[in-house]
């Protein structure tokens, strides 16, 4: 599935009214933008979340970063898919991620992420409508499980990355498998104003066991998780400044072997940053 360069990613687009978000995703389906990422959050309806945005849309893809296994069963999700991807010229690009041992409880199970996701994958492959290997990627972070990610999905979507930590997973994948990471982004100069913003949606992933583990993977210490964030690792993992700032770390991601590169505006101050996706939307030419 081609997602094209740029992506947005966006909790907005499943929380706001429904009628505000379906006009937001037809204008930024005539803006270009190749994707439309909607997270997982607690679960939810995120089949007929995905599908408001399809009938919004015309050729932008719309794609699901992540859902939970823990949270949604695979043979509704296969179905659901099947049936979304059969109505909207298959342009929907199913997420999927482990979570944390905290999901995997709550849900009565034990916490083995390679063997869950593998067999959550088994599930989708033998369900009566299989989800094709290409139209579903993993929240893939650690290297063994990029590597079931390359193995058994279209490829990864990584959470809180740098341009580094793409050249890595570039590096791990080959080519062929997709390599869409998430990038945060703030559009603000001021660097005060614009590490606040960073750190006030950040933080709290600063403290989870599996995003702290994977920061200190790509060279980060446990002084630059502390209190928020540390201004060394709020520069590296967040874009800020004007578009051509932002502009220039989209850039970095591709260099590093990235094919798409979802943003999500941080810090906005409104319920629904049109403003700064329509602003964002230049870097889609």
């Amino acid at each position: 599935m081609q997602l094209g360069l740029t992506g947005l990613w966006s909790i907005e687009l499943r929380t706001a009214d429904p009628g505000v978000v379906t006009d937001a995703a037809a204008e930024l389906d005539e803006l270009g933008w190749g994707a439309l990422w909607i997270p997982g959050l607690g679960g939810g309806d995120i089949l007929g979340d995905s599908e408001r945005l399809l009938r919004a849309t015309r050729g932008t893809k719309v794609a699901i970063g992540v859902l939970s296994i823990w949270r949604h069963q695979a043979e509704e999700m296969a179905a659901g898919h099947a049936r979304l991807q059969s109505e909207y010229d298959r342009r929907l690009l199913l997420g999927l991620g482990v979570s944390d041992p905290a999901a995997a409880e709550t849900a009565g199970r034990l916490y083995r992420p390679l063997a869950d996701m593998g067999a959550y994958l088994d599930t989708l492959d033998h369900a009566p409508a299989p989800v094709p290997m290409d139209e579903r990627v993993m929240a893939a972070l650690g290297p063994r499980m990029t590597r079931l990610a390359g193995q058994r999905t279209a490829g990864v979507h990584p959470f809180m990355v740098t341009p580094e930590y793409s050249a890595a997973a570039r590096e791990q994948l080959g080519e062929g498998p997709l390599l869409a990471p998430y990038q945060a982004v703030v559009l603000e100069s001021d660097p005060r104003k614009a590490r606040a913003a960073a750190r006030g949606f950040l933080g709290a992933f600063l403290e989870m066991d599996h995003y702290a583990r994977n920061l200190l993977r790509q060279g980060f210490t446990e002084d630059d998780l502390a209190h928020g964030g540390s201004d060394r690792l709020i520069d590296a993992v967040v874009a800020w400044g004007d578009v051509d700032a932002i502009g220039k770390r989209v850039h970095a991601h591709h260099q590093a072997g990235a094919d798409h590169v979802c943003l999500h505006v941080v810090g906005s101050g409104s319920a629904v940053p049109l403003a700064q996706w329509r602003e964002l939307s230049a870097l889609n030419r």
